[in-house]
């Protein structure tokens, strides 16, 4: 029987907002609303292309098969372009987050992954609580059980 066994963990990555931080921030959401923005264009205008080669490879637009195929691909297209829209609405409100947030304000940025030996008699709550923190990609603090 073991008496010390190394497991996987989460830590937490926490940002202190500085000017530097903000701005790339806001810049990383801005060409994110940027992509989505191009990907919506791409989306209609690719969606109307489909459906303008349909109806030319049909003899008879009117057709309801043909009718159903333009259907299906407009039906598509929606469903996609109320996704992106989602997304683009996510990173909107992202961007308006981080330009409310104050300086020497501390924020969680992500998660990365560790190992940890735990043996008997630890406690494993504290044992898998972890952090870091960080300013400007520099660390300033590591916690283990808080």
């Amino acid at each position: 029987m073991a008496d010390q066994l190394t497991i996987k963990r989460n830590i937490t990555v926490r940002a202190v907002v500085t000017p530097r931080w903000k701005e790339e921030a806001e810049r990383e959401l801005s060409q994110a609303i940027s992509t989505t923005d191009q990907q919506l264009a791409q989306l209609e205008q690719e969606g109307q292309e489909v459906v303008a080669e349909i109806r030319r490879q049909s003899a008879n637009p009117l057709d309801p098969r043909i009718q159903d195929q333009v259907a299906g691909v407009q039906q598509q297209v929606a469903a996609k372009r109320a996704e992106l829209e989602e997304q683009k609405r996510n990173l909107l409100d992202q961007q308006a987050t981080v330009q409310g947030l104050e300086f020497e304000q501390i924020v969680d940025q992500g998660q990365l992954e560790s190992t940890v030996a735990i043996q008997v008699g630890d406690n494993l709550v504290e044992k898998l609580q972890a952090a870091i923190v960080v300013r400007d990609g520099v660390v300033q603090a590591v916690s283990e059980g808080a």
